[in-house]
């Protein structure tokens, strides 16, 4: 399947407004290391540098730096752009954050929020909190969605590859809230309640002369998935939104259960690990690297729209080269590895190259046997130089003619 986009942005500066935080948070960053990493930064440049340059606004504005912010900081900006998934999409974001004490060790506390209307009739309405108390003791976690939201698929399994999509619509609302308490430095545990719901599913496009993906599987007006979780975090990289350096290893154990409203009883565990190495060493380049497994245990039979997907991890990050949900199985693993490395010497612009593979099997028994591949490349455009947030264009390529734009604010992992 051939697949090209072209994606750009008219209103592209989001969240940078605020010089501490993007949109997927830098909450693990202690005070110290930012104002070392706000030193360091002082010979970069971003974008705002080169508008606070001009004529106009040296004229109108102030041209003094930003300074550390003891109150809390609101964003709002537009944006627009087009992607694989969505054709083109307009975008209205916000963003808050703040510190709850003022100790040197305090983490920044965030949260974001847009509201996205696409060309294919899908709407998008993200709400994403990172709360840290006093101490940084506790961190409660809040992510929700709601989505209208018609999306292809191919079907289960490795025969998909070859697959005719159809189109699956339906709105999805989905509750993931959760805890985690302190039980050593970086390192935090602790409990929550996942809710995710689809309904009004309904179906187009579907094949004349055998049943559709879903059918097969097993069609349902709704699905609902619901149950507690148990969660492991480690996390020791410096600024989660650009890492240069460090560790993060999550694990997350899903039980769904029909007595707390889910339709069937069945259970998950995701494990995410990521690592950041500085090469050469010295530099500002960055090898990075990310292993992900998606798992549902063979307790149980998961919903179609809940099983692990490309494209479907809680940020949209998974697979570059494909579109969202081009591959599902019941069991996901997948690798990838980026070079990032900087284009000028002030920071302004970078690029990175990448490669990934994932891979799906039928249960935790079977061999995963068909490995997936993609590639490409991006640029990077420094939006911020205090949270090195960073406007991430990545171009990716597939199999059978997969290829396309993505985009991100801030780095992919």
């Amino acid at each position: 399947m051939k697949i090209g986009s072209y994606l750009f942005f008219l209103f592209g500066l989001l969240f940078v407004f605020v010089g501490k935080i993007s949109a997927q948070g830098s909450a693990s960053n202690s005070k110290p290391e930012k104002e070392i990493e706000a030193k360091a930064a002082i010979s970069d440049k971003d974008v705002f540098d080169l508008i606070r340059a001009t004529k106009t606004y040296q004229k109108y504005f102030s041209n003094k730096p930003p300074k550390e912010f003891s109150k809390p900081q609101f964003a709002i900006a537009p944006a627009a752009g087009y992607t694989l998934q969505t054709g083109f999409a307009l975008l209205l974001a916000g963003n808050l954050s703040f510190f709850t004490d003022q100790s040197d060790l305090s983490k920044l506390s965030f949260v974001s929020t847009s509201i996205a209307f696409t060309e294919k009739a899908q709407v998008i309405l993200p709400l994403y909190a990172s709360i840290w108390t006093k101490g940084n003791r506790f961190n409660i976690v809040s992510d929700n969605r709601f989505m209208k939201y018609p999306s292809q698929t191919w079907g289960v399994g490795p025969r998909a590859i070859d697959a005719d999509a159809s189109t699956i619509v339906f709105n999805y609302l989905k509750l993931h809230e959760s805890i985690l308490f302190k039980i050593a430095r970086n390192t935090y545990a602790g409990t929550g309640f996942y809710y995710d719901n689809f309904y009004n599913i309904s179906e187009t496009n579907l094949p004349l002369d055998k049943p559709s993906k879903l059918s097969r599987y097993g069609k349902q007006n709704k699905e609902v998935s619901s149950g507690p979780v148990l969660r492991f975090i480690y996390d020791s990289r410096p600024n989660q939104v650009n890492a240069w350096k460090g560790n993060f290893a999550s694990l997350t154990y899903r039980a769904n259960a029909k007595m707390l409203g889910s339709q069937s009883n069945w259970n998950s565990i995701l494990v995410d690990l990521r690592k950041y190495i500085p090469f050469p060493g010295g530099s500002k380049n960055t090898l990075a690297f990310w292993n992900y497994y998606w798992l549902c245990t063979n307790n149980g039979r998961p919903p179609y729209l809940m099983l692990p997907s490309t494209g479907w991890d809680d940020f949209f990050n998974i697979g570059r080269g494909y579109i969202q949900g081009r591959f599902k199985g019941k069991n996901m693993a997948y690798l990838e590895a980026e070079y990032r490395f900087r284009l000028t010497q002030n920071g302004l612009l970078g690029g990175v190259v990448f490669g990934n593979v994932q891979s799906f099997s039928r249960d935790l028994s079977s061999n995963y046997n068909l490995l997936i591949p993609g590639y490409g490349l991006g640029l990077r455009v420094k939006l911020n130089k205090h949270s090195a947030t960073n406007l991430c264009v990545d171009y990716g390529f597939g199999i059978n003619g997969s290829r396309g734009f993505f985009v991100n604010l801030g780095e992919v992992f």
